[in-house]
């Protein structure tokens, strides 16, 4: 399982996994409950290529970032950490 601490945002980290290039098993620390729950059971099973691409770049209230963000930026680097 890997593990990423976010920034700017509620959530204090995510917990995933990614099998054969899908995301699996993710469990946000924190945050919205509802909302991180909604965005972790979306994301289950989808190419965490494709998932990137579909959260990246979402903001919060104003703030340059969200929990949708932040397990973008943590599939990022899950992926080219495991190049």
């Amino acid at each position: 399982m890997y593990g990423y601490k976010t920034s700017g945002v509620c959530s204090r980290a995510i917990y995933f996994d990614i099998e054969d290039g899908k995301v699996k098993n993710v469990k946000f620390d924190g945050g919205c409950s509802g909302n991180t729950q909604g965005v972790a059971r979306l994301v289950e099973g989808m190419d965490a290529e494709d998932a990137i691409a579909r959260l990246e770049g979402i903001s919060c209230n104003g703030r340059p970032t969200s929990c949708p963000d932040q397990l973008a930026r943590a599939l990022k680097e899950a992926l080219k950490e495991a190049k």
